[in-house]
């Protein structure tokens, strides 16, 4: 275990209910670090999150999740001593973005990075119950890193009853939102959907500013639920025979700038029941990923592409057979979004409900409860 004083305080980072962040810089190697320090209660003792964050972080030791160098433990103080990134998510889509919206291709390479860390968490039962731009840390050098365990937990089988009071609000998946505890991976899967929606539109897709206000949000775009949509709704604790009936929009209403193969991830990731949301390592293998999965393949489909564009035959018919089969895949995959659309549209409309709404997400974003906290 280190000393505290092999670490050099630098300038402060962040300031959290039970902790302060500060940058630093390690005296023997010159290695930044972030130190995370938690002021010890004589009587509490260490706060739980902060055991959970150790416990948890020191088995999960992977490129897409912050790194614990150490831990030092003192008398009457903790310090986690972590990695360095130069800055969270958040601020980076302020900084690089157009009015907070990142390139597309910026955008498919932190999706990748985050799924990733999202996958290996899982792999190793661990639950994340935070994931937002705030507690994802980049670099310039483009890397994307998962960060703030302080809400994660662990899961098995059978599955655990856990709290409904998890997640960033803004970022919080409609069953918990509906008090459901018995959740399992899908509750960071829809978080990772908000996101990949955000870097997009550059502002949140659904910015609540209350539990009922969420639900409201999230029922205006993605449409009501009913027994129908998704069985057993009605047993949620938090469930109102009388919520407004909304029918679904099209996400590119209020996301017009994503393409095709991004919003059939999207769509995966942000199914209203949640055993229907795709998992991490589904999501990985999506074909909006394909030049990470298959670089030989695609720069093979992109000469041939080429190739046809110049002799001006470029069609349908010049595509290779994956191609082809993934646009079937696609088409077939809107044909059915649309077909359960206009069902649900036909249903509201014979009970009398609009089906037709404008989302204005509202403008701003909470610039507390950051990483560094």
């Amino acid at each position: 275990m280190s000393q505290p004083s092999q670490f050099q305080q630098l300038e402060k980072l962040g300031e959290g209910t039970y902790a302060t962040v500060y940058k630093g810089r390690n005296r023997s190697t010159g290695t930044l670090v972030a130190l995370k320090e938690i002021n010890l209660d004589s009587e509490e003792g260490t706060p739980s999150t902060a055991i959970r964050e150790i416990s948890l972080m020191k088995d999960l030791k992977h490129n897409n999740i912050i790194n614990l160098y150490d831990v030092i433990h003192t008398e009457n103080k903790l310090t986690l001593v972590f990695e360095y990134l130069d800055r969270d998510l958040k601020k980076y889509m302020d900084i690089n973005g157009n009015h907070g919206a990142l390139d597309p291709q910026v955008i498919k390479s932190f999706m990748f990075q985050l799924l990733k860390g999202i996958q290996f968490c899982h792999q190793n039962r661990v639950l994340h119950r935070d994931l937002k731009p705030q507690n994802l840390l980049t670099n310039n050098k483009g890397e994307l890193k998962i960060g703030d365990f302080g809400l994660a937990r662990a899961f098995g089988i059978p599955v655990n009853t856990f709290s409904s009071e998890v997640v960033t609000l803004w970022y919080r998946a409609p069953d918990v939102l509906m008090g459901s505890k018995n959740y399992s991976t899908s509750i960071d899967m829809w978080s990772a959907g908000c996101i990949l929606a955000e870097m997009f539109i550059g502002r949140p897709l659904f910015p609540g500013g209350s539990n009922e206000d969420q639900l409201h949000k999230i029922f205006k775009l993605m449409g009501t639920p009913t027994e129908r949509t998704w069985p057993g709704v009605s047993q949620l604790p938090n469930y109102r025979a009388n919520f407004e009936m909304f029918a679904p929009q099209d996400l590119r209403s209020v996301i017009p700038t994503i393409d095709v193969l991004a919003l059939s991830l999207l769509t995966s990731l942000l199914q209203m029941v949640p055993e229907n949301r795709i998992s991490a390592a589904q999501a990985l293998q999506h074909p909006w990923f394909d030049e990470y999965n298959q670089p030989q393949l695609v720069q093979q489909q992109q000469y041939q592409q080429t190739a046809n564009t110049v002799s001006g035959v470029l069609n349908p018919g010049n595509l290779g057979y994956d191609q082809q089969a993934q646009q079937h895949n696609l088409q077939m995959q809107q044909q059915q979004q649309q077909q359960q659309q206009q069902q649900q549209q036909q249903q509201y409309q014979q009970q009398g409900v609009p089906v037709q709404y404008n989302h204005q997400p509202q403008q701003g974003h909470p610039n507390n409860n950051q990483y560094y906290q």
